[in-house]
């Protein structure tokens, strides 16, 4: 009698070991995306210290000039505009990957960029009308507090736009294989944190610092 397993074709795998495979590459995709929330959750503690920083020392201006005097709430409301609309895009990046449109999927992380540009030109405009005023971090615990947190969500916002970046020629390149679907997720999961940790800043910081 013939063996079945040796009568198979040597270039097709028996069935056991494409569902060995699967289970491996569901397992490596799922430790991927826990160990992102895992980062996800560290980042958040990073900024939830910065806010409780900001807040004991918001009103340490050390005789020099407040929130209220220095803070433009119109053109910060613009800039959160530009990081809002930039989390629609990413969303609706998301949507073309699912429908396994890589064309679409790239020109909406392209829009993105473009935005997430936006918000990082106006900020770096804040900053360099603040320093020109004499606002500088040196200045008083209120802008060292201050700087350390618009800058710090400034810099993850400059390393989503080099990972978008590089997420555009991968999808050039392979396309949308699992692999890249996987970090599109995580990178969808980064921005997003990084829109609502502005939020809190815009709330926290501007707002409540115009009207303080």
């Amino acid at each position: 009698m013939t063996n079945p397993v040796l009568a198979t074709n040597p270039a097709e795998k028996p069935a056991f070991y494409v569902i060995e495979e699967d289970d491996h590459a569901h397992g490596t995709g799922g430790s991927t995306l826990l160990g992102f929330w895992i980062y996800l959750m560290s980042d958040a503690l990073i900024f939830a210290t910065l806010f409780a920083t900001y807040g004991v020392l918001s009103s340490s201006y050390a005789g020099g000039p407040t929130s209220r005097e220095l803070f433009e709430l119109p053109l910060v409301a613009i800039n959160t505009a530009m990081l809002l609309i930039s989390s629609i895009t990413c969303g609706m990046a998301m949507i073309a990957m699912d429908e396994g449109r890589v064309r679409s999927t790239q020109v909406w992380l392209a829009i993105t960029a473009l935005f997430g540009i936006a918000f990082i030109s106006i900020e770096l405009y804040e900053f360099s009308s603040l320093i020109a005023e004499g606002a500088t971090p040196q200045r008083s615990a209120f802008l060292s507090a201050f700087f350390a947190l618009v800058a710090t969500h400034g810099l993850h916002v400059a390393f989503g736009l080099l990972w978008i970046m590089v997420s555009l020629v991968q999808l050039g390149q392979h396309g949308l294989i699992p692999e890249n679907k996987r970090r599109l997720m995580c990178l969808s999961m980064f921005w997003h944190l990084l829109d609502v940790v502005w939020i809190g800043v815009f709330t926290f910081v501007y707002l409540l610092g115009v009207l303080r």
